[in-house]
């Protein structure tokens, strides 16, 4: 059985949901959607939203829409769940208005990915980070993700980095075990596993938790992992991970990006998703039907599953 020791920190909790953002018919924001949706995941059993990272789609969503996305989840939901509000681009000046923002309208952290496409060094990634910290009260999540921004932050940079008081959270898409454990070794630092298909991995090595996409379909999925693990089912655990892939695969690991799986799925379920915005597509008949069969075939005799 796990220890607070093993996981002693969890600024957001430890079940976070990476929650796509609804989109009226007309492609317009659906704020009683998102509402819907929010309040679908808190009760399943979720600890924290991430609302406007990029399965929410922040590169089209204006930043009127970012901020009142965040006041009215935050309307929805109360205090039963925290909200990290994505507030990651590539200009430090507005990332840093995006972060005050987010604040103003309720957030209770920020999520920062590395400034992408620029590739900047680290030196003046660090740089980055702090300004953002600096700009405003919020504690934040740093996403490392460097096979979409080109820039990996490098395990002496988030030690470096753990030392400024707000910077308390990884949100981690680096494919580095080695890297990631040495952070975790040196700083006190709260690691989320940002890929779906490594949560009990990190887990195990002391992370606090996740941010999942999938979870927007099964939220109480993810959590039961990591519950069996903290019971000493450390085989149980196990299968429920491996059960998870059947999900997994087709949603995060297909041709398309997860927001338009994700997306298409929750539409097929009935659920709040609507339309993804250009450059994005939807997903097809054909795709569709394939996510529906998956999702069913995991979720079958498993009430605690479903959608």
């Amino acid at each position: 059985m796990t220890t607070d020791d093993d996981h002693p920190s969890a600024p957001f909790g430890r079940a976070l949901c990476a929650m796509v953002t609804p989109f009226t018919g007309s492609g317009a924001l659906d704020l009683d959607g998102a509402q819907r949706l929010a309040e679908r995941l808190v009760a399943a059993g979720c600890d924290g939203l991430v609302l406007s990272g990029t399965t929410g789609e922040s590169p089209t969503t204006t930043d009127a829409e970012k901020s009142a996305l965040v006041a009215a989840v935050r309307e929805a939901v109360g205090g039963r769940a925290a909200l990290v509000a994505g507030v990651g681009t590539a200009d430090t000046r507005h990332t840093v208005e995006l972060a005050r923002a987010a604040e103003r309208a309720g957030a209770d952290g920020l999520l920062v990915v590395a400034p992408y496409y620029s590739r900047p060094p680290q030196d003046a990634l660090e740089a980055h980070f702090r300004e953002v910290a600096d700009a405003c009260g919020l504690p934040l999540a740093l996403y490392d993700i460097p096979g979409r921004t080109g820039t990996r932050i490098e395990p002496d940079t988030l030690v470096r980095l753990a030392g400024h008081p707000r910077i308390v959270a990884v949100k981690d898409c680096s494919y580095d075990l080695l890297g990631t454990q040495k952070v975790l070794a040196r700083t006190g630092l709260a690691y989320y596993a940002g890929c779906d298909e490594q949560i009990l991995a990190l887990y195990a090595l002391g992370a606090t938790g996740y941010v999942s996409t999938v979870a927007n379909v099964v939220p109480g999925l993810f959590r039961a992992v990591l519950d069996a693990f903290d019971a000493g089912g450390t085989r149980e655990a196990a299968r429920l991970q491996r059960r998870a892939l059947a999900l997994i695969e087709p949603v995060m690991a297909a041709s398309l990006p997860g927001t338009v799986t994700t997306k298409a799925l929750l539409g097929a379920l009935g659920l709040p998703s609507g339309p993804v915005r250009a450059p994005l597509r939807p997903a097809d008949r054909e795709t569709t039907e394939g996510l529906l069969t998956a999702y069913r075939e995991l979720t079958a005799g498993a009430a605690q599953f479903q959608a």
